[in-house]
């Protein structure tokens, strides 16, 4: 036996968005006339004879989609639709007026209010059905962005809540750079060493130091992995455990004389040991640049290592500042690079400064750089400051000459004063 398939049904594998129709009409002819179509359809159906009666069942149901007539006694469609747009809402509803209007000016006040859709009466079944067809197609993609709004908002407060654990993590191990650094200055005899160490973010790449380097001498270095972050605060944490100690067994810088005593090896073969250590074991695409120096404590006699560090600068009692070095290579660029030893003698009040290019590089607003003319001037200007004095004053300084407090580089510096 045939059956004749009606034309305006649902396709069964095109299930609908619209659960619950409102048919708001003061003739309840014309809603027996709509319902009947509708819930051929597969629609649930509400109705009622005004638009404040429909506004209350608004209120009190999720409706998807309304066919309201125009003009109703009280609240006509227009403004029964403005009041169903103000109305708080999780998904979108779709309306369509229902008028005898066919005036422009009409239309568009209909659509100044809200409407989605207009049909003519007496209303066409297909007609109708392809009207809420075509609402049906943007409540689909409503709904579907809705969804993705919703992936959207639980991915990003997955990616919030791991952000909050890695800024932990950070700030954890910010602390736990900054204890590689354990003593800020200490006193040898007349003279004194001062450390600067700021990084620029969480964690960084600088490294500084000091470590007593056999009798009557100290070695004191500066450090800067190339890059920032995670990666480059693991390499300044090997390398602290290879220069920091004060034995020889552990400190790279020193060796054991036959005679059982301690002494600093040249700094040029720690700078060549280091190289190979980088290259051979360590197996990391970052390089460093290093100061490394000796200093005799009774004689102010100093020997150091420059590998592609800024110079050293020595201030001398009398205010002038001089800068030693060549430049060199940095550590782990080159397999067998040499590494050449430069000499000086430091005088009774005079200083040794081994500050990171990130004091150098300190750009100002206007892109000029600091330099070391401008290092200079700043170690002239603020001569009479000692030890952390002298560096909360070049911080100071530092922080007008860029414009403000953040800085684009890691801040750090060793201070060596004689006396």
């Amino acid at each position: 036996m045939n059956h004749q398939t009606d034309p305006t049904a649902l396709s069964p594998d095109q299930p609908s968005l619209v659960r619950l129709v409102l048919l708001v009409d003061d003739s309840r002819l014309q809603r027996r006339i709509l319902r009947a179509s509708l819930e051929r359809w597969g629609y649930t159906v509400a109705e009622c004879g005004s638009g404040e009666e429909a506004l209350e069942i608004c209120q009190a149901r999720a409706v998807d989609l309304i066919i309201s007539d125009w003009m109703m006694p009280g609240m006509n469609g227009p403004e029964f639709c403005q009041a169903f747009r103000e109305l708080p809402r999780e998904s979108y509803g779709y309306f369509i007026l229902l008028t005898s209007k066919s005036e422009t000016v009409e239309m568009v006040h209909g659509l100044d209010v809200g409407a989605d859709e207009f049909l003519t009466k007496p209303v066409n079944a297909s007609e109708l059905r392809a009207r809420i067809a075509s609402g049906e197609r943007i409540m689909q993609m409503e709904h579907q962005l809705r969804e993705k709004n919703r992936l959207l908002s639980a991915t990003l407060d997955e990616l919030r809540a791991l952000y909050d654990a890695l800024d932990r993590d950070l700030v954890e191990a910010r602390k736990l750079q900054q204890s590689l650094v354990h003593e800020r200055a200490r006193r040898f005899g007349g003279s004194e060493v001062s450390l600067l160490l700021r990084p620029c973010g969480h964690v960084g790449g600088d490294l500084v130091g000091f470590f007593p380097a056999g009798e009557g001498h100290v070695g004191l270095f500066s450090i800067d992995v190339s890059g920032h972050g995670i990666s480059s605060a693991m390499i300044t944490a090997r390398l602290a455990g290879l220069l920091t100690s004060s034995s020889a067994e552990q400190n790279l810088a020193l060796e054991v004389a036959p005679d059982g005593t301690i002494h600093a090896r040249p700094p040029e073969e720690v700078a060549a040991h280091l190289n190979r250590l980088l290259l051979d074991e360590i197996e990391t695409e970052h390089y460093f640049t290093l100061l490394l120096a000796i200093v005799t404590l009774e004689t102010g006699a100093l020997s150091l290592v420059q590998a592609g560090h800024p110079y050293p600068a020595i201030q001398r009692v009398d205010g002038r500042v001089d800068y030693l070095g060549q430049g060199g290579l940095p550590i782990g660029l080159i397999p067998d690079a040499r590494f050449d030893p430069v000499t000086a003698q430091l005088g009774p009040g005079d200083r040794m400064l081994l500050a990171s290019d990130g004091i150098t590089e300190c750009t100002a607003p206007s892109g000029a750089q600091l330099g070391e003319e401008g290092l200079c001037r700043l170690m002239q200007a603020n001569a009479q400051a000692r030890g952390q004095a002298f560096f909360d004053a070049l911080l100071g300084d530092l922080t007008a000459y860029a414009g403000g407090a953040d800085f684009s580089d890691d801040i750090s510096a060793v201070l060596f004063e004689f006396g």
